[in-house]
């Protein structure tokens, strides 16, 4: 059992974790907002076994640099995990500030994201790839990594595209918010 002594006056004082302290805690960190999308996989003669996914991930970072890695998680819960468990090739999309509805429209569930969001097209190995993001990084799968109920999907990149230089979008106490250097403010 976790014992939990009472900090002095101004010091931090340590709970034991529960699901809505640890969801609280972690809204505090500001993210990266991404999409990842992958091709439906196929069940031959052009029959698609499932449609594309899509999906709004705050979890998106850089593994390795030799050899490059990048990885993201998901939920195996999430409607989406069918097609990324199948997935050999997926891509994830740097969203820039103005795009948050992008954002929402691949957050929301049960609807069809791409008929909801037309701004993309089919990329090599079918992947969709969402118009006007910041970066964009065509990757193979390597691994997946089970870590309680969410996979670690740890993917190298193959091909890179950049689109216009600007800030990211960035999610932050449950909202969307953007960056703003010293050189924007002064500008």
């Amino acid at each position: 059992m976790t014992t939990v002594h009472r900090p002095r006056a101004g010091a931090v004082e340590l709970r034991p974790v529960d699901t809505d302290l640890f969801r609280a805690l972690l809204r505090r960190q500001a993210a990266t907002v991404t999409v990842v999308t992958a091709p439906g996989p196929s069940a031959g003669r052009g029959r698609p076994l499932l449609p594309p996914a899509g999906f709004t991930a705050t979890s998106f970072t850089s593994v390795s640099l030799e050899p490059p890695l990048v990885s993201f998680c998901l939920a195996r819960a999430s409607s989406s995990w069918p097609t990324i468990q199948r997935a050999e090739h997926v891509a994830v999309h740097l969203l820039a500030a103005g795009q948050q509805q992008v954002a929402r429209t691949f957050a929301t569930s049960g609807i069809d994201r791409f008929a909801a969001h037309p701004g993309w097209t089919v990329g090599p190995f079918g992947v969709p790839l969402v118009d006007g993001a910041l970066a964009a990084l065509l990757c193979r799968v390597v691994h997946r990594v089970t870590a309680g109920d969410h996979t670690i999907v740890i993917a190298e990149p193959l091909a890179l595209g950049s689109g216009e230089d600007g800030n990211p979008l960035v999610h932050h106490r449950g909202g969307f918010s953007t960056t703003a250097g010293p050189w924007d403010a002064l500008g």
